[in-house]
């Protein structure tokens, strides 16, 4: 059995991030690592998290191992399109369909035991 990272020890990420991705099935930095940061945000969104720029881009620059603060403007400009398309997605008519699908998906695996 393999020991899993905290989705803490990801830079930027704290008690109250690891707690919204927990909320979203995501329990690991390698998981949000496997995932990506606009997977892994797309996740938390599904799952009821509201949008947050600042966090998004957080999330982004703690993936490459940088400081939120360090996020340069033009950095911030292509971020920013990213973050709205992601958020505009989560509001989009088929948006719902998706995330009931992956609700059941993942009542049914959790039946079947095989997540955590």
């Amino acid at each position: 059995m393999t020991s899993k990272t905290p989705v803490s020890s990801i830079r930027n990420l704290g008690p109250v991030s690891a707690r919204q991705f927990a909320k979203a099935g995501i329990t690991s930095a390698e998981e949000v690592r496997s995932l990506g940061a606009d997977g892994a945000y797309q996740r938390l969104l599904a799952a009821g998290v509201r949008p947050h720029f600042i966090g998004y881009y957080a999330l982004v620059l703690g993936l490459q191992g940088r400081h939120w603060t360090d996020c340069l403007p033009e950095e911030k400009v292509v971020l920013r399109k990213r973050f709205d398309a992601i958020a505009n997605f989560r509001d989009s008519p088929e948006s719902e369909s998706r995330t009931l699908a992956s609700a059941w998906l993942r009542t049914a695996l959790d039946e079947l035991g095989a997540v955590e």
